[in-house]
């Protein structure tokens, strides 16, 4: 799947609740959250069935769009990628800050809690930086280049 546009998640958020939709549906809800055009929608449907998000099917004049990927499925691949462009050094404070932004229900933080408590068990010490070149900002690199050590 290539990477999606932030409008294109719009358009797919929709699609992925309805589980199937015609375009006057997607425009409908669309109109009321954003002030896009007719056009500027059809063409990231457009676009989304060209990047295999999305199916279509025509009755008549009629679009209906069906996801052709599952929504978590994209959110965990989404957010993989994201961490993975991350220093490793960084990746807590950006989930703890991320964690205290969201909203979550109590057994969302219960499964947090078991899973951090069976991590906590063999988790290091301090997690290494992994920054590519001399351009990294991470206190790890900056103490062993100051002598600090």
């Amino acid at each position: 799947m290539q990477e999606m546009s932030r409008a294109e998640w719009e358009v797919m958020r929709v699609v992925w609740t309805k589980g199937a939709a015609t375009s006057g549906d997607i425009i409908a809800v669309l109109a009321q959250k954003r002030d896009w055009a007719d056009s500027t929608i059809k063409t990231l449907l457009r676009r989304l069935v060209a990047k295999k998000a999305l199916a279509t099917t025509k009755a008549g004049r009629q679009f209906t769009y069906t996801p052709r990927i599952g929504e978590q499925a994209t959110m965990q691949q989404e957010a993989g990628d994201f961490f993975a462009r991350l220093c490793d050094m960084k990746k807590g404070a950006v989930l703890t800050t991320l964690v205290q932004d969201t909203t979550l229900s109590q057994a969302d933080i219960a499964k947090l809690q078991a899973l951090l408590a069976t991590k906590a068990k063999t988790a290091p010490t301090q997690v290494a930086c992994n920054c590519l070149g001399d351009t990294c900002t991470c206190e790890m690199k900056e103490a062993t280049s100051n002598g600090t050590d």
